[in-house]
């Protein structure tokens, strides 16, 4: 199956419950926390996203683009949080923060730049739930999407599909209905959708139709 998961940094951070709100037909609520040290920009914290989670009808999928997720991604865990993904790059001990979420009964998922070998992330794959590839420079969205970043997909599908794991792939940046068919021919399940879903006039009918295109190309 594909999900879909819009990302609120592209939402109004002015009205986020109202705009939370407009896409409860997604499958995820993507929030992005940063930092401005391990990527170039800043956005919310701890706080923010426990109010978030409470208001959410939808699961929220929160994705730290922060230094040392040793430290705080648990503290994310115990905010509500469905699922948690720390950067491998900014981990000391990637395996060691996999293990601590399970442990707080949240899904655990590892993310990789553009510039990470996916094969750091294949190492992992026996402590995650899901990898998340980033198809653009993480930091700000509104960024093209980065076909070159498919064969990471085609290999952890492929490494996943061995494994006979359950472990999900998630696409982020640039998601669109001009690029959902290629990522999800490539193997990823779970796409991040932030402009193409907030920039629309209907945006619960723009996730039913990127969701339909992905489930199209399953079929395909």
């Amino acid at each position: 199956m594909v999900r879909i998961a819009p990302s609120i940094l592209s939402a109004d951070f002015a009205n986020l419950e109202r705009d939370i709100l407009d896409v409860n037909d997604a499958d995820l609520l993507h929030v992005d926390v940063m930092d401005g040290h391990f990527v170039p920009n800043l956005t919310l914290g701890l706080p923010i996203v426990k109010r978030l989670c409470q208001v959410a009808p939808m699961r929220v999928d929160v994705h730290l683009m922060i230094d040392d997720p040793d430290t705080w991604a648990v503290r994310y865990a115990d905010s509500g949080a469905f699922s948690v993904t720390y950067h491998f790059e900014a981990a000391a001990n990637p395996r060691q923060i996999a293990r601590d979420l399970r442990a707080a009964g949240v899904r655990a998922a590892v993310a990789i730049k553009p510039g990470t070998p996916v094969e750091r992330a294949i190492e992992l794959l026996d402590e995650v739930d899901m990898v998340l590839v980033m198809t653009v420079e993480p930091g700000f969205g509104g960024q093209s999407f980065m076909g070159d970043m498919m064969p990471k997909f085609e290999a952890l599908r492929a490494a996943v599909d061995a494994a006979g794991a359950d472990v999900w792939l998630q696409a982020d940046g640039g998601v669109a209905r001009d690029t959902i068919a290629t990522v999800v021919r490539a193997g990823a399940d779970t796409l991040v959708a932030g402009s193409a879903v907030y920039h629309a006039h209907d945006r619960n009918a723009e996730v039913r139709a990127l969701r339909e295109l992905g489930e199209q190309a399953l079929r395909d």
